[in-house]
Order: structure tokens, then sequence, then C-alpha cells
């Protein structure tokens, strides 16, 4: 008989977690608060409490768990070791080992939680039937997973999948989060994308459906405002699928993937946003029709989750 196993999916405002199948149907889901006092301490002792009361409620032995998957919000070195994870404030600790120290010894296994949610969309959603497949996730920041032949690739310092942090724009000035200038994530988020707007608007008279937002525009603004054909909005969007386009073909010629996902809050836009997104990809790709096709994400906040499971049937 197939052993059930957890995702356990860590945020800053709550954890999600996932009773799962080894076949990926999901079973249960349920959050935790994520208590941030005290440098995090209370977090995987909370969820660890939180997953002995559901699995008693189920009449589940943590035995009888293949074991329990995580997705950390920071590098997540091979075995299990975080450096930091700031939006916790964990500093310099070993959560996979802890967690599993919390739960009888029961395995668990830990990765990054964009690469985690990278390997969930690949597992059960818009990267399903592919084995090669690189999310991009357009939220408040742009996050990215990196799945080849199954397994997450993260590199040998845990910056595998950074790509919201791809220089792309030698003429911006202003400092990304990241300390550096003229990062995809400082155009291409949603943070970005209302960046874009108030400096074009600011930048010219030119009438707008924008400027009925001023200064509080949001990326869903001027997506909507673009599918309704204002010139301004129209106008931005280009700009940022142009350098979404770019990050793609510069992967594409680095490791060829089957398929890019595109998910993350921007992504609701849909086929609109993509079908722009792949004019530059295959402007920037001319040397062949045969590359990697770009879709959306379909499991939107339960990504983590299903790639959390994911991990530990490996």
């Amino acid at each position: 008989m197939n052993k059930k196993c957890m995702g356990v999916d860590i945020g800053g405002t709550s954890v999600k977690v996932g009773l799962f199948e080894s076949t990926g149907e999901l079973l249960d889901k349920w959050e935790v608060p994520t208590r941030k006092e005290e440098h995090g301490k209370y977090i995987l002792s909370d969820v660890a409490a939180s997953i002995r009361q559901r699995l008693a409620e189920k009449q589940i032995a943590v035995a009888d768990l293949a074991g329990i998957g995580m997705g950390a919000p920071g590098p997540v070195l091979p075995n299990g070791f975080v450096e930091v994870c700031v939006n916790l404030g964990w500093k310099n600790l070993n959560p996979q080992e802890q967690l599993s120290g919390l739960l009888d010894g029961i395995p668990v296994r830990s990765a990054n939680d964009a690469n985690v949610a990278a390997l969930g969309e690949m597992w059960q959603g818009g990267g399903k039937g592919y084995h090669d497949i690189v999310m991009v996730t357009l939220g408040t920041g742009v996050g990215g997973g990196v799945v080849m032949d199954q397994k997450i690739i993260a590199g040998q310092h845990g910056l595998g999948g950074e790509i919201g942090h791809i220089h792309v724009r030698d003429e911006e000035t202003e400092v990304c989060n990241c300390g550096g200038v003229g990062c995809l994530e400082q155009v291409a988020s949603a943070t970005g994308i209302a960046g874009e707007a108030r400096r074009t608007m600011a930048a010219s008279d030119k009438p707008s459906s924008l400027r009925q937002y001023g200064d509080d525009v949001t990326a869903k603004n001027v997506l909507d405002e673009a599918k309704a054909g204002d010139a301004m909005a129209c106008e931005i969007v280009e700009v940022v699928s142009r350098y979404l386009g770019l990050v793609l073909s510069q992967i594409t010629m680095i490791i060829d993937p089957e398929r890019f996902v595109i998910g993350g809050g921007v992504s609701r836009a849909g086929t609109f946003l993509t079908d722009a997104i792949e004019r530059y990809y295959d402007k920037y790709t001319p040397i062949s029709k045969q590359k990697a096709s770009i879709g959306l994400a379909q499991l939107g906040n339960d990504a983590g989750i299903f790639g959390a499971a994911r991990l530990i049937l490996d």
C-alpha cells in the first residue's frame, strides 16, 4: 500500500500544510499562523503540533507517512541548512533536521520555496507531462525555479532560479532589494510594473486611462487598461514583456528546458500577457523553432505544498 506524504510551505504570514497520496491527490490542506517572534523559534514546533493533531483526527500514525517535504523562503543547501530566511527571522539553522526531530525522526526534505513551487507545477500543474521546466513567478517580486529531469536545480550556493535578479536594464538608477541595479524584478514584478506606470505617466502628458489611478496605480490596473486598449498601458506591457522575453531566451540558450510556466498574481492576466512575452521570446531566439513552450501555472497558492510533498517521493 502506498504511504501518504505531506507538504509544508512556510510563508511569512502563514504556513500551508497539505496531506497527499503518493499519486499526487490532495487529501486535506490547512494553514498555521507564522509566529515570527524571537527569530521564528516557534514556527517549526507549531507546525509539528498541527501535523500531529491533524493526523490524530484522521487516525494516521506519523510512522505511516513516507515523509514530509518543506519549502522555505530563502536559499537552502542540499543538507537542509539555511543561512538566513529574512522574512522569518531564521539564521544559521537546519529546519529540516529540527522538524524531523519534532516528529519522531520522520524523513524531512527541504528546498527553497520558489524551487518547490516549480516542482509542484511540474508534478501536477502547468508543467505536468514535462520533465524539464522553468517557473517564473510574477508577484511582489520575481521568483523562479528550475527543474531538470524532475529534480530541482538549486546550484552549489542555493542561487539557482533567482531569475528576478538577472540584470536586464543598464539605464536603471534605483537599487533593487538584492542590492543590484537593473534587475528583472524591478520592471516585471507587480511592484515593478506599478513603478514603470508611474514613471511613464510622469514622463509624458499624453492622455491615458491610467491617470485616474495616480500614484496608487497597480499592476492589475495596467494590465486591465492594456486589455481595454489604452495606448500608454499597452506601451508598459510591451516593455515588461520585452524584458521577460529576453530573460526567457537567455535561459533557453543555457539550459534549454521543455516548458516555461508563468505564475504569480501578475499571471492572472492570462494569455494576454504570455502571448506578448512569447512574441519577444521568439524574437530573441531566432536560432530555432524547436524550443520551450510558454504556459500558465495552474496550482495557484497550492503549488508550494504540492512541490514540497513531491520532494519526499524522490
